[in-house]
């Protein structure tokens, strides 16, 4: 069964993940240069929402000759490209992964908006289904809880990134730990690693995204 929605955002192909990610979607929504970039590579894309003006209008056709579903929105709005991908796909499905491709590389200020989406109250509900991933970096998040992950094979560092302030943070079997400790503002617990095939923490209350990455 097919338990992950895709959110192709505008990125360079060469950042993203293996092409393997795709065949496990049961959705594949293009957003903005990300719905023309995924139909060229033969990708099956079922939406493509944005406002294009990443796009020529011949590319613009060419998405519009491939794609069922387009949706155009005005250049000027108050949200953006990416924020309506991810919307549509939790429209899409209650349950399934959402996983956010191309929304990490070039500008900063793009990718420092993916990262904090689910500080918006709107996306608070999809926040522990969503996931970043690019060729070298897995971003997941987690509510407060107690929490086992699984290693990526490929993956060597951990990271821990305290995106609001939190209490109680523990990392129990990583290679550096910490006891119940208080994070008064925003921190990344860098180049942690794991020391098996799963590591455990916990927290009592923030938002934590936690990055599993690998040199190039």
């Amino acid at each position: 069964m097919k338990k992950s929605v895709i959110v192709l955002a505008g990125s360079d192909k060469s950042l993203w993940p293996s092409m393997d990610i795709f065949d496990e979607a049961s959705h594949i929504i293009g957003v903005d240069r990300g719905a023309y970039e995924g139909v060229r590579h033969g990708l099956s894309v079922d939406v493509a929402v944005g406002d294009f003006d990443s796009l020529s209008s011949e590319e613009l056709s060419y998405v519009k000759e491939h794609v069922e579903k387009v949706t155009q929105y005005p250049a000027e709005k108050d949200e953006t490209d990416t924020e309506i991908g991810i919307s549509v796909a939790s429209e899409l499905s209650e349950d399934a992964k959402i996983i956010l491709i191309g929304g990490t590389g070039g500008r900063i200020d793009h990718f420092l908006a993916n990262l904090w989406l689910p500080l918006q109250d709107r996306f608070k509900s999809v926040a522990t289904r969503l996931v970043i991933k690019d060729n070298q970096n897995t971003l997941s998040y987690f509510l407060p809880g107690d929490y086992t992950i699984e290693k990526e094979p490929d993956k060597k560092y951990l990271a821990y990134v305290c995106l609001t302030p939190m209490t109680h943070l523990s990392l129990y079997d990583a290679k550096y730990r910490l006891d119940a400790v208080d994070v008064m503002q925003p921190t990344s617990y860098a180049s942690n690693e794991f020391v098996g095939k799963t590591t455990r923490f916990s927290f009592s209350s923030g938002i934590m995204c936690v990055i599993q990455s690998k040199d190039k």
